[in-house]
């Protein structure tokens, strides 16, 4: 099933049960590894790249079952050597498996990560800040070779806060000799999310969810039971969908006070919302107002991952809109689909995009060229008149465990072919 039709013209109405967290899950798996132990994570999501890391986790000796529930990690039987290359190459969050298979096992070879082409999109940060712990790199035949001889604990100073590289740092500290302390750090809930499960394991991490992290190597860690929060993510797509369509919903178990600068926006383009512990109501015009600058910034700022989605939203905007995106420089490949159904969008740069409202847009056939951009694509596809065909939907799955039965759920005309 690669490719999603949708019949538009519809307003989202009803309610939607907000999946698991993608960013929070993979780095997570990553951190079972450290244990030794079983760990039961609940609500992990069935998409694709949690699927990739399973194999990955496989591929490294450990046993994995999936649950009703969740999934089951055992690493106890994980042995050193080398990662999978195809699901490697697939995901950029093998990435976090360095970091993981350093504390575990001082030594690993792998490819270097796929994932989305949204940038280039480096690694040097990572090498950097592993490299002040004891890790030595080197390339073996185009394969990425680190070891180290003694991990230990050193003070790091990231220049930008990449989720990437403070993910590396946490995942090889827990188990470090010494301390590690970790300035400029990122502050994604997805990391917070890392730091209370490695301290469910027994881990001893302080400042989870500010910029200095201080990390207290020690001798082991166990298995525990852990939830995997809300992905705020997805329910940022759902509820900008609610916004583009004029509709109305409950997004249930979405994490408010992780949207606050998503939730910002959508207000100035005319929505309501009422926040509590089980989720987002949400209410959105008729018409979306345009808001004059969207600005994306690390957390807590408006998140890159749901710029695709503003814009979309913003092609029927009652005014003009530019956009910025400040963490990736290729982000606006989306810009190509939208024209197609009748946007007029404007790129001055690799970086900028001024968005011309249109009254409506028209359905069309478009590919999804990333995760984001195609989620986009269909809430673009949901506000259009007519029927638009989204192809290349395997990014999609990445990251939405079934978004065309989610938008069923609010009233969608939307299916699988």
């Amino acid at each position: 099933m690669d490719s999603i039709c949708i019949r538009g013209g519809v307003a989202l109405q009803g309610n939607v049960c907000i999946q698991g967290s993608k960013n929070a899950a993979l780095p997570i798996l990553a951190a079972s590894l450290l244990t030794g132990e079983c760990s039961v994570l609940k609500n992990c999501p069935r998409i694709l790249d949690v699927y990739a890391m399973v194999s990955l986790l496989q591929s490294l000796g450990c046993a994995v079952c999936w649950q009703e529930s969740g999934i089951m990690v055992d690493s106890s039987g994980v042995k050193c050597g080398e990662m999978s290359s195809e699901a490697a190459t697939c995901m950029r969050s093998s990435l976090c498996l360095l970091g993981a298979m350093l504390g575990r096992c001082r030594e690993v070879v792998m490819e270097h990560p796929g994932g989305c082409v949204i940038g280039e999109r480096p690694i040097d940060l990572h090498l950097t800040a592993l490299g002040q712990m004891g890790v030595v790199f080197s390339e073996e035949r185009g394969r990425l070779h680190a070891i180290a001889d003694r991990l230990h604990g050193a003070e790091i100073d990231l220049p930008t806060p990449s989720v990437g590289a403070t993910e590396n740092v946490i995942l090889a500290g827990v188990l470090a000799e010494g301390d590690t302390i970790l300035s400029g750090a990122a502050r994604e809930p997805e990391i917070t999310a890392l730091c209370r499960y490695l301290q469910c394991c027994g881990a001893c991490i302080e400042g989870a969810g500010t910029d200095r992290l201080v990390i207290r190597g020690q001798s082991r860690l166990y298995g525990t039971d852990f939830t995997i929060p809300a992905d705020r993510i997805v329910a940022g797509t759902y509820l900008l969908a609610c916004m583009g369509t004029g509709g109305s919903a409950f997004l249930e178990r979405a994490p408010g006070e992780e949207l606050t600068a998503v939730m910002e926006v959508a207000e100035r383009m005319g929505g309501h919302f009422c926040t509590s512990e089980q989720g987002i109501y949400v209410q959105g015009p008729s018409r979306p107002r345009a808001v004059e600058r969207i600005r994306t910034a690390p957390y807590p700022g408006f998140p890159t991952d749901l710029q695709s989605m503003a814009l979309a939203v913003e092609a029927r905007g009652n005014g003009v809109t530019e956009i910025e995106e400040n963490i990736f420089e290729n982000r606006f490949r989306v810009v190509e689909g939208l024209r197609r159904m009748g946007a007029c969008i404007e790129q001055t740069d690799s970086r900028r995009v001024r968005v011309t409202g249109v009254p409506f847009l028209t359905g069309a056939e478009v590919c999804a060229k990333e995760l984001r951009g195609g989620a986009a694509l269909v809430t673009a596809g949901l506000m259009a008149q007519g029927e638009t065909s989204v192809s290349g939907c395997s990014f999609v799955y990445r990251g939405y465990e079934n978004i065309c039965r989610d938008f069923r759920e609010l009233g969608a005309r939307i299916t699988s072919v």
